[in-house]
């Protein structure tokens, strides 16, 4: 019984049809669009642009958001041709299944839920910090005890205790409650962009690249792995520091992909799933962009704050009362990225469920809602208590190393499915393949180098968790073991090909 069993795509299709196991296809293509601008404009628009311009790039940040969204636009395109190919819930997990194998899904699958659910978790508690400031201007003020950064973050429990339910009633409902509150974030952006122009001094943008310059160095635990593997400098600004602020950046894009997960509820996932992924992120990038040019043009980059923010702009230029405007903005614009995530890591277990890979219980449909109730309940409690009791700041790196592997592996595996089914109609294919893929695959390869050792400690210790828990349960009762599984009673097993 090989390690390296793989499903064909005719059995990844078969199961999403199972009485017990298909979901509802409810979903539009403007529906997958705003499902992907919803998790993608978040914390990064709001802190990562003001960070990246006063310490990295300066003025020019601009371009280091150009530079982030032709990476992850590369990455798009792959997820595009695999999501509207094989339209079954699991994003990454479900297509590498089929391409690459059982070890290199459940190493994905792995992976996406180190991304989702402690990403959940961490902007819960960025969405507790901008609830604290938007009340304090408005007077009214948490208690200590439990408001964020306390041993028990209330509001962030609360929050995703009724996203919890929100999305366990179903998905049709989750994006209209998602529409509402994307239509107010996109409206915040966009007052932001409006309003800033009035405020633009051109001096600010001169120099637009500036001159390199080095910069204290950290430790070995702290610095990026690719410093202390080839005994870089580190610098900021200058070309440099252009390509570090797309490295850091490229994190405020991280999202487009948990549209792909929704696969199996598009309607027509052959024509909406491309434009929904692809159509979210240029959607994010041109307000990014615009964004980070009014803001570099409003105050000048070196004193921009490092810590944000919109909201410290128009304070710095006499507004203050647009800065309340910008942190009920932001208020409702993390609530939107939970909630998506939520989603996300609900979809992925329920196709790992499916695949009796984690018990096959798990993943039943609820007739009622047409959602899997038991994993989406049970995400919530553990997102919840996560985000109310820890502190999870030193992690946040945890969440890009999560989904810069799995972009990479499903660069990889575009290429590698077209040899070994070439007769496979595909909806849509990624253009001059196999060359943008395996250019994609490098250039994750690069961004997870700029990560700290630290972070790849942490990492490994991860997987090996998750190889331990393959090895004991997974590996034996999957159902390209050939054994029954005990979960279920009416199933049938599915051999190994």
């Amino acid at each position: 019984m090989s390690i390296m069993r793989t499903k064909t795509i005719e059995q990844t299709l078969r199961e999403g049809d199972e009485p017990e196991y298909q979901l509802k296809k409810q979903l539009t293509a403007l529906d997958l669009t705003v499902f992907g601008v919803g998790v993608v404009i978040g914390a990064g628009i709001f802190t990562v642009a003001g960070r990246a311009a006063h310490d990295l790039a300066g003025p020019a940040v601009i371009v280091s958001f150009v530079v982030a969204a032709v990476c992850c636009g590369l990455a798009a395109l792959c997820y595009a041709e695999f999501a509207s190919s094989i339209p079954v819930s699991g994003s990454a997990y479900t297509f590498s299944y089929a391409s690459l194998g059982e070890i290199v899904a459940w190493i994905i699958g792995w992976d996406l839920l180190l991304e989702l659910m402690l990403g959940a978790s961490v902007v819960a508690q960025g969405w507790s910090a901008y609830l604290g400031v938007f009340l304090d201007r408005l007077g009214v003020s948490i208690p200590e005890a439990v408001a964020y950064g306390s041993s028990f973050d209330l509001p962030a429990f609360v929050l995703v205790a009724i996203l919890t339910v929100l999305v366990s009633i179903g998905i049709k409902e989750s994006m209209r409650v998602n529409l509402a509150l994307v239509a107010l974030k996109v409206f915040i952006v966009l007052f932001v962009i409006f309003a800033g122009v009035g405020y633009v001094n051109t001096a600010n943008y001169t120099p637009f690249i500036p001159d390199a310059a080095p910069v204290e160095a950290k430790t070995t635990w702290k610095a990026p792995l690719i410093e202390t593997v080839f005994g870089l400098s580190p610098t900021a600004y200058g070309v440099t520091g252009i390509l570090a602020g797309a490295s850091l950046v490229f994190f405020a894009y991280i999202g487009f992909d948990v549209v792909a997960t929704t696969a199996e509820e598009a309607k027509n996932p052959a024509r909406d799933l491309p434009r929904g992924i692809l159509g979210s992120l240029l959607i994010c990038t041109v307000l990014y962009c615009a964004t980070a040019l009014v803001m570099t043009g409003m105050v000048r980059y070196d004193k921009l704050s490092s810590e944000a923010s919109l909201a410290k702009i128009f304070t710095d230029v006499g507004k203050p009362e647009f800065a309340t405007l910008i942190s009920a903005g932001a208020v409702a614009g993390l609530t939107t990225v939970v909630m998506t995530l939520l989603i996300g890591t609900s979809r992925v277990l329920f196709a790992m469920s499916r695949d009796w890979l984690l018990p096959a219980s798990w993943g039943r449909i609820n007739r009622r809602t047409g959602t899997p109730l038991k994993i989406t309940i049970g995400v919530g409690i553990f997102v919840a208590l996560v985000a109310a009791l820890t502190p999870v700041g030193e992690l946040e790196y945890m969440i890009n190393i999560g989904t810069l592997t799995a972009f990479f592996l499903v660069s990889i595996a575009v290429p590698a499915l077209r040899r070994r089914r070439p007769d496979f109609k595909r909806s849509f294919v990624v253009p001059f393949s196999p060359f943008l893929p395996y250019l994609s695959a490098a250039i994750c390869a690069y961004l997870m180098l700029t990560l700290p050792l630290e972070t790849w400690v942490r990492f490994l210790v991860w997987m090996a968790l998750g190889f331990i828990i393959y090895f004991a349960y997974g590996y034996k009762r999957s159902r390209l073991s050939g054994n029954p599984n005990p979960d279920t009673d009416a199933l049938p097993s599915l051999t190994s090909t």
